[in-house]
């Protein structure tokens, strides 16, 4: 922490991230951890918000890209023909995403703007 002109403090990247850090253990009280450093909460608050905003230097049109994991198919009981064509085609070009415990399944022809505004959305809430 550095003292500025008119008594405002200037907190460092580092330590702006340690406070942050502090309060997302588990059972952080967040006024407890902002009146530890002279704080208000509504501060600590706001740079939680800041953190979870993605960096200016990345390009925000497209959605970020994260490993791929892919799952063998489970091996299916004997069907007839007609069986195993409705399944394989009701799960064709058919991608499922976890953020955090959640998952969400893309269907052919989704609309890559409002995907992207999904996970936008489910990122920003984790």
């Amino acid at each position: 922490m550095i003292n500025g002109a008119g008594g405002r403090r200037h907190w460092s990247v580092d330590d702006k991230a340690r406070i942050i850090a502090e309060t997302l253990e588990p059972n952080a009280v967040i006024s407890e951890v902002a009146r530890r450093y002279g704080l208000r909460p509504q501060q600590v608050f706001a740079w939680r918000r800041e953190a979870r905003k993605p960096a200016t230097s990345v390009q925000q049109d497209s959605p970020a890209f994260v490993p791929a994991v892919l799952a063998a198919a489970e091996p299916v009981a004997s069907r007839s023909p007609k069986q195993r064509k409705r399944q394989a085609t009701r799960g064709a070009g058919m991608i499922e995403l976890e953020i955090d415990g959640i998952s969400m399944r893309v269907g052919r022809g989704a609309d890559t703007k409002t995907v992207a505004a999904v996970i936008r959305a489910l990122k920003a809430t984790s």
